[in-house]
């Protein structure tokens, strides 16, 4: 083992250490690119939840007052 040392030297130990954080460096920036891909969905996502309730109530309360008006009407 101690021959390999000797023949190829500590820079190419160095070099494969140095590729190899390089390395995941990489994926850590990958896997944090996906992750804020993954939440700016997620928060599209509470966000059309949130409209579509904002819509409903807003539906229910027009659907009240409409039926209030037609109440409030004399009958022919």
């Amino acid at each position: 083992m101690s021959i390999l040392y000797k023949a190829a030297g500590w820079g190419s130990i160095f070099a494969i250490l140095a590729l190899i954080v390089t390395f995941l460096k990489q994926i850590i920036a990958l896997v944090g690119q996906l992750l804020a891909l993954i939440s700016f969905f997620m928060f599209a996502v509470k966000i059309i939840i949130v409209l579509a309730f904002i819509a409903v109530i807003a539906g229910v309360g027009f659907l009240v007052f409409r039926s209030w008006k037609a109440s409030r009407q004399p009958k022919s």
